[in-house]
């Protein structure tokens, strides 16, 4: 089985009981289609790069999978389908990440950052 992974964009009006009900519906299509998912990542309310069907935040989700790539075609209609689904992107890997994602990393890194500063002020 291929490994796979996939990371999409919520709209920022969403709550994040929505995003979680979005992560779980892709993981479902996963699992129907053969495959599983091995990890899922929320990155949470991120500002973009640029305007995209009139938002300028969105929720980040990424999820590992594996399996077939047949799943791919569909969880990708899946996702043109759903209006809550501003963009995605999957990407064939050669393997996944064991532990948290550079993506999580950072949000960790910048945490302790921002409680740093506030200890020194």
């Amino acid at each position: 089985m291929a490994l796979y992974e996939h990371v999409f964009l919520a709209r920022q009006d969403l709550s994040q009981a929505q995003v979680d009900a979005l992560a779980t519906g892709a993981t479902e299509i996963v699992e129907a289609n053969g495959g599983k998912v091995v990890k899922t990542e929320t990155w949470g309310l991120k500002s973009l790069a640029y305007k995209i069907d009139r938002n300028r935040k969105a929720h980040f989700v990424m999820l590992n999978i594996d399996g077939p790539g047949t799943l791919v075609a569909e969880l990708e209609r899946q996702n043109r389908i759903n209006e809550d689904i501003i963009r995605w992107l999957t990407i064939a890997v050669e393997d996944h990440e064991d532990g948290p994602s550079v993506m999580m990393r950072k949000n960790d890194r910048d945490k302790k950052r921002r409680s740093d500063r506030e200890e020194r002020n």
